[in-house]
Parts: C-alpha cells; sequence; structure tokens
C-alpha cells in the first residue's frame, strides 16, 4: 500500500506571507517521508466537515503549481475537482501545464461538485445532480480528446469545442492519469468502470470499501474493463499523533483497508503543518505498508 497527503485546511495560525514557505516544508517532508502523492482540495471557501467557510482556503491549481516546483518524485492532483469549477477545455490545459512543468506528475482528480455554498457566493452555476453528471462524463470525453491527437470539434449536450488543440502535450502518456473521486454505485463507480485510472471513495470502514469495490468490478465486467487497471484509493484521516504514539493503532487501521482491496491510502496527516508527524510516518509506517 502507498500513501498520499491530502493538505485540506491551511489555517495554520500563519499569516499569508508565511504560507509559501511552510507549504513547501509540507510538501519536502511529505516527499522524504515516503508520500507517493500530494493532493489539494478543489475547494474557493473552506468545506464544513473542515472549518468553517472563510477559514484560508488557496486556489487548487495555483497552488499545485507552486507545489511542481517543490517537489521532484509526487504526484500531484486536486482530490478533486468539480466539473461545474472550470470549462473541459481549460481544466483539460491546466492539468497538462502541470505535467509539463511537474515532468510527468499530474493527475487529474475530477467528480460531479457538491458545496453549493461556494457557487452561489462566487456566482458559478450550480445545476441540478442530473445535470452535473452529465456535464463529467462530458468533461471526461473533452478531456481525452484534448489529450489525443484528434484536433477536431468535440460536441456534446453541454460543452462544444471548435478546435481541441492542445500544445504541448503532456509529458504522461498517452494522459495524465484521471482519478474519479466518489462511491455512487449507479453513476460515479461506472463511469469509474468506463473512464479512470483511479477511483476514490471514503474509507469509513474495510467493509464498505470491500463492497465499493466488489461494485467497480462488477461495471467493469459490464463494460469489458480489466478491474486490476484501476488503482483503488480512498480517503482517510491519518493521526499517529504528537510524538507517534498511535502509529501502531493506524498502521493496523491502514492494514485492513490494504486487506479489503486497497492500492493507496490518501488523507490528512493530522498536524503535518507542525512537520513533526512526517518522523513517524516515514519509521513505522511507510516501511511496513510497503510490504502490504
Amino acid at each position: 500500500m502507498k500513501l498520499g497527503l491530502q493538505i485540506p485546511n491551511f489555517t495554520w495560525g500563519l499569516a499569508p506571507a508565511a504560507f509559501a514557505s511552510r507549504l513547501g516544508e509540507v510538501a519536502n517532508e511529505a516527499e522524504a517521508a515516503g508520500y507517493s502523492s500530494i493532493w489539494l482540495m478543489d475547494h474557493l471557501f473552506q468545506i464544513p466537515n473542515v472549518g468553517p467557510a472563510q477559514n484560508e482556503m488557496l486556489e487548487a491549481y495555483t497552488a499545485l503549481g507552486f507545489l511542481a516546483a517543490h517537489t521532484k518524485t509526487a504526484r500531484l492532483g486536486t482530490m478533486v475537482t468539480g466539473v461545474t469549477y472550470r470549462h473541459p477545455g481549460i481544466l483539460a490545459k491546466q492539468v497538462t501545464t502541470l505535467d509539463v512543468l511537474s515532468g510527468g506528475r499530474a493527475m487529474l482528480g475530477i467528480g460531479a461538485a457538491w458545496y453549493e455554498r461556494e457557487h452561489l457566493g462566487l456566482g458559478i452555476p450550480f445545476p441540478p445532480l442530473r445535470e452535473r453528471f452529465e456535464r463529467l462524463e462530458e468533461a471526461l470525453k473533452v478531456c481525452l480528446q484534448m489529450w489525443s491527437d484528434d484536433v477536431g470539434p468535440c460536441e456534446g449536450k453541454h460543452y462544444r469545442l471548435a478546435e481541441t488543440l492542445n500544445s504541448p502535450q503532456s509529458i504522461s502518456r498517452p494522459h495524465p492519469p484521471i482519478l474519479i473521486g466518489g462511491g455512487g454505485e449507479k453513476k460515479t463507480l461506472r463511469l469509474v468502470a468506463k473512464y479512470a485510472d483511479a477511483c476514490n471513495i471514503f474509507g469509513e470502514s474495510p467493509e464498505f470499501v470491500r463492497r465499493k469495490f466488489d461494485i467497480i468490478r462488477q461495471h467493469c465486467d459490464d463494460v469489458g474493463r480489466d478491474y486490476a487497471s484501476i488503482e483503488k484509493t480512498v480517503l482517510t484521516r491519518v493521526n499517529v499523533g504528537p510524538n507517534g504514539e498511535h502509529a501502531g493503532r493506524e498502521l493496523e487501521r491502514l492494514g485492513a483497508l490494504a486487506e479489503a482491496g486497497t492500492d493507496t491510502a490518501i488523507g490528512y496527516l493530522a498536524g503535518c503543518e507542525t512537520l513533526r508527524p512526517f518522523q513517524t510516518v516515514a519509521r513505522d509506517l511507510v516501511p511496513q505498508l510497503a510490504k502490504l
């Protein structure tokens, strides 16, 4: 099992002028500790289960570009971009740029979007759920065409592109890996089977995770897809304690998720802004998880 670091919270008790230095330090420590990927939430307001809406939030793709310059090996992506935030042609261009400037380390994390408050607050259209899923599938098709040799038109119900020109192309070939976030069994996981290189679901329990993976397997059978070709990731929270006192408990919990079929556990590391937990992760988690 691999570990991915999600950074959902920038309320670190720092002045804005200190954000860049600390974010760079967090990324460096994560990479040195053995994290294989670093992820930022693609939100414009803070989300309810993390903190008040007015808490600090950096725009994801600008911050990922910063992280590209401060890391060397970790893959970089959003956990996850709501399809409503950006026209898919622009999104493909942003991810391509990140991939080129990071040396081929970008991933496209994408989902159907859900946070209505920031849409209304900043004037972003927030269509009904059914339309958001229609837009999600169309956006996936647009991105895949942008990353192909086809520079012709791409026309759907919601998006109409006259020319899918994308130069320079991504370093990752045939395209930056696509991760679809969410656990909806009829729509989201079907889209995973059709389009994604990776899925991401909430790691509520090993039983929950195993059920979602089994449903992906069923969808893969339906569309003729190799289930093993999809990276199975879960979204979780890791808390090893200020002095590493909870490392054993976390190793056991993550091990159970690995037994349920998880390839990569992605999540917030409690206290990461202090940098101290990374020593515990490097010593007590990464070597043991790599054996699972």
